[in-house]
């Protein structure tokens, strides 16, 4: 995908409240029926089980995770959701597991530096094939790899990177360098939030449209998100989506470097690293060739899978209507088996994201409990290789089974809060759809407030699955757990989030805590539940705010099928 615009939700709150909210629909959230806590904890023990030996998809894991949720939906007089009877939508993916690895040989005038896999830099490549190689490519330092005209900004004007190794900052550029981010110009690159300039995915994607031999993303934990741990985890087998030129207009070799390593590196140039990085804040950067190369190979075993995106579905009970659909998703998939922890290999994705796809099941039990039934299908997805890039999601947006012009919303599940209860919700891109709106009303019902993502420098928006169904222009909804805890003191969020990033995200110590307590988690499902239903009977389409970047492709498609208009 090339990016013209930046895919940042960050619209004003103010817009979010210049349209009125849409009414609440024939049925007080206090008269639907209730998340049980306990099932959504049963559904998150058995998912997150050793059994499961992490649900990577190919493995073992995923057939005894398909099947559980099959069984589940099953159980809970759901319909098969594919329309062609079954329960499941095929993903082909290549697996691609890389091995023998070189290291990153760097040279300058007879001299080398060799950077070590997995403790320097962390290699992969998505091209199928059964080896990859990088020769003595020219080294260039190309800043935050982005170009983005609406900004005025291009880091790599001037210079061609066809058949070169481009190193690259992780984040997007902050403009003006401020020591304080919450200062930064929020018309420009998002200020202190990250658009998706700054997500890897788009670097990667760049260095492709550019003809890059190689692209190298230098980690740092502050604007990364995650520590080194989380990239050396990228090391094993990794899937894509299946394309007919085997993926040959990628890069060769993709990966990151960690910041001791490109320091050394940029010293072995003659270079200061963090002036370089200074430089590289400003429009007026220019690349800088390092007069530098670099060579390394290793060896891929390919593999070819069709993986499962699970789906189940409530027709709707108004026969002008049950042609239209909500879509609640959550991913299934997690890490599989990896690099050992203090012995432990299995990365069980208890809460990561076991978690959303118990509560998606939760969910689809109560639905059928609701009267009056929806007037619109609901359509329930628990989606493969979010780990691997959204990939699942992705084939959907691609191959929906249900035409998107008619899909009124997404409403994604990926992380319930297991954390007690919150007298808010978080809206991560809070402001960009009317389906804000239904948030905040059902959460005033429950006496609670809305709050924006704590974390907008993170990135969040781009890194779950309703991302694809937003930039096919389906309104998309993703709510992530409060941070104003009720009875802890002020800061708990905080401290809890930040401990998960630092032990348990991507790591086989995400498994169920004896802490943990759903009470929150049973709020927020009752409130999805809500959002879902009523605009599964408003006699209205949510749409995108004005001014939101996908809402000229939902105009778009709706005028080309006749669709409905979002308004009336």
């Amino acid at each position: 995908m090339t990016i013209r615009r930046p895919l940042g939700l960050l619209i004003c709150f103010v817009a979010a409240c210049a349209s009125p909210p849409p009414p609440p629909g024939p049925v007080a959230l206090a008269d639907l029926p209730n998340i049980n806590a306990d099932a959504v904890l049963a559904d998150i023990k058995s998912l997150s089980a050793d059994s499961m030996e992490g649900r990577a998809p190919g493995t073992p894991g995923e057939a005894l995770a398909v099947n559980y949720i099959t069984e589940q939906f099953r159980a809970a007089g759901l319909e098969p959701g594919n329309p062609d009877g079954t329960w499941v939508q095929k993903v082909p993916l290549a697996g691609i597991t890389p091995s023998d690895f070189s290291p990153l040989v760097v040279k300058k005038s007879g001299q080398t530096l060799p950077l070590r896999h997995d403790a320097d830099v962390v290699a992969f490549s998505q091209r199928v094939t059964d080896a990859i190689s990088l020769n003595d490519a020219d080294i260039i330092f190309a800043g935050y790899g982005v170009q983005a005209p609406e900004y005025q900004w291009d880091d790599f004007k001037g210079v061609d990177v066809k058949g070169k190794t481009i190193v690259v900052l992780v984040n997007d550029p902050p403009v003006p360098d401020a020591a304080d981010v919450s200062k930064l110009d929020p018309n420009i690159f998002g200020g202190p939030a990250m658009t998706y300039y700054g997500r890897w995915t788009y670097k990667y994607e760049k260095a492709a449209e550019l003809g890059a031999a190689a692209v190298f993303i230098v980690h740092e934990t502050g604007p990364a998100g995650y520590d080194f741990g989380v990239v050396q985890g990228f090391g094993g087998e990794r899937f894509d989506l299946i394309t007919p030129d085997k993926n040959v207009g990628r890069a060769a070799i993709q990966g990151w470097l960690s910041l001791d390593a490109a320091t050394r590196l940029f010293k072995f140039a003659g270079q200061d690293y963090q002036a370089l990085k200074a430089r590289a804040r400003s429009r007026d950067f220019t690349p800088v060739p390092l007069k530098l190369t670099a060579s390394m190979s290793f060896k891929q075993t390919v593999r070819t899978i069709d993986s499962q995106n699970v789906v189940a579905k409530l027709t709707g009970s108004d026969p002008a209507l049950k042609t239209e659909y909500v879509v609640y998703d959550a991913h299934w998939d997690h890490l599989g088996r990896g690099n050992p922890v203090n012995g432990d290999d299995i990365y069980n994705g208890a809460l990561d994201n076991a978690s959303g796809v118990a509560m998606l099941i939760e969910i689809a039990r109560e639905f059928k409990k609701v009267r009056p039934a929806p007037k619109r299908t609901i359509v329930f997805l628990a989606v493969t290789a979010e780990e691997q890039g959204l990939l699942g999601s992705a084939y959907y947006a691609k191959f929906p089974l249900y035409p998107l012009e008619k899909t009124l919303a997404n409403i994604n599940m990926d992380e319930i809060n297991v954390r007690g209860r919150t007298s808010d919700i978080t809206i991560i891109g809070l402001g960009a759809s009317d389906l804000d709106d239904y948030v905040r009303d059902a959460a005033r019902e429950q006496g609670r407030s809305v709050t924006p993502d704590a974390e907008p420098e993170k990135g969040f928006y781009y890194r779950s699955d309703h991302f694809n169904f937003a930039k096919a222009g389906v309104p998309a909804l993703d709510p992530k757990m409060g941070d104003i805890y009720v009875g802890k003191p002020p800061g708990y969020g905080k401290e809890r989030r930040d401990e998960w990033n630092k032990n348990d995200y991507h790591k086989p110590s995400d498994v169920v805590k004896p802490w943990w307590d759903l009470g929150g988690a049973a709020d927020d499902g009752k409130l999805f539940l809500a959002v879902g239903y009523r605009i599964a009977q408003a006699d209205r389409y949510p749409e995108w705010k004005p001014g939101n970047e996908f809402k000229a492709i939902r105009d778009k498609m709706l005028a080309a099928t006749g669709g409905k208009s979002g308004r009336k």
